[in-house]
């Protein structure tokens, strides 16, 4: 069922003398459903510290942290700081590319005009706070909307690959999820680096994962990755829930398995039960079994906006809505069949 575009209230709030506003997404509680727990409101436009940028938000795109921070699923992340009771952050939106309104006194190197793209908290709105170390240019030769697809996702995949698969030229890659959010990303950087890549993922989406480089495609419905044929130095387990043991099957003896997500139905520690494991059975055995503690930062925005201008890799963005249906796009991520990346336009 397709979620209704969410209405803004018909009485907003009375404002303050002096005090601008804007339309955001608003969150009071938990909820799996996202139409339940999302609304569109008139909300007091932020203002900006010292070292801190406005951006004028053109357009925001969902990844799977956005859902877990919607449902509060799983608990393990109330405890870790998200709000116990109900969202610490009334906005679940993160990845954004804008247009910077205003800068705080101490900030150099940007100014407004200027076109960026990143991180902040609350970007499901159309004006955003934003830190100096976690926003930079955008792309040149990307849209807003295309720009806004990279900063979560493809910054876990670079990281995933770079700093904890150590990849480098001539390896045998293993990418599951290859179709999602990060897997498309994660597929080019690997190709971008020299590497040899099978992607696995559905019937369906075997003709993108071409597209987008792969070099092999398993088709997990009648193929086993796991079979013996073949191994790979590295690993990257984006969207599978298969035992540790099973994915040791199709490593090398020395090779490395990060294992960057996997959604379960365990309402306490949901899928970080395996990246909790991993480490410790690396301790046991000749692999590296390790997890990923992907970490947004300037710096590999700087080097994603290289390979994106460069050429090497491209966002995937599956679909665009704006964002009165941001209930419907976090909710396409729910249905079992993440494809690229959906973005929100503001």
């Amino acid at each position: 069922m397709t979620a209704a575009p969410l209405d803004l209230p018909t009485e907003p709030t009375p404002t303050p003398a002096g005090v601008e506003r804007m339309t955001a997404i608003v969150q009071d509680e938990y909820g799996t459903a996202p139409e339940g727990v999302l609304r569109l409101a008139e909300v007091d436009r932020p203002t900006i510290g010292d070292d801190e940028v406005l951006v004028r938000v053109r357009a925001a795109s969902v990844d799977r942290g956005t859902v877990h921070l919607m449902t509060g699923v799983p608990y393990l992340m109330r405890v870790m700081g998200f709000g116990f009771g109900g969202p610490k952050a009334p906005n679940p939106g993160r990845s954004l590319a804008g247009t910077v309104e205003s800068v705080g006194t101490d900030v150099t190197g940007l100014a407004p005009g200027d076109e960026v793209y990143g991180t902040t908290d609350g970007s499901f709105a159309e004006y955003a706070v934003a830190r100096t170390a976690l926003i930079t240019a955008k792309p040149a030769n990307l849209s807003f909307e295309q720009a806004a697809a990279v900063p979560v996702s493809a910054t876990a995949a670079l990281q995933a690959l770079r700093a904890s698969g150590e990849i480098h030229e001539g390896q045998k890659v293993l990418i599951i999820g290859a179709a999602g959010g990060v897997g498309s990303f994660a597929v080019q950087i690997a190709k971008a680096f020299g590497a040899e890549v099978t992607a696995v993922c559905s019937t369906a989406q075997a003709e993108l994962a071409r597209s987008i480089g792969a070099d092999h495609v398993v088709d997990y419905t009648p193929e086993d990755f796991a079979d013996g044929r073949s191994r790979y130095d590295v690993i990257l387990d984006i969207a599978g829930n298969s035992r540790l043991a099973r994915l040791r099957r199709a490593l090398t003896p020395r090779g490395t398995l990060v294992v960057v997500g996997g959604e379960t139905d365990g309402r306490w520690i949901g899928g970080f039960g395996r990246q909790l494991r991993a480490p410790l059975l690396s301790m046991l055995v000749s692999q590296k079994l390790t997890l990923l503690a992907s970490k947004e930062n300037a710096d590999d925005l700087i080097v994603l906006r290289d390979l994106i201008e460069s050429g090497k890799i491209a966002p995937v963005v599956v679909r665009t809505r704006p964002l009165s249906e941001a209930a419907a796009a976090i909710g396409s991520l729910t249905d079992g069949h993440a494809r690229g990346k959906v973005v929100m336009t503001v």
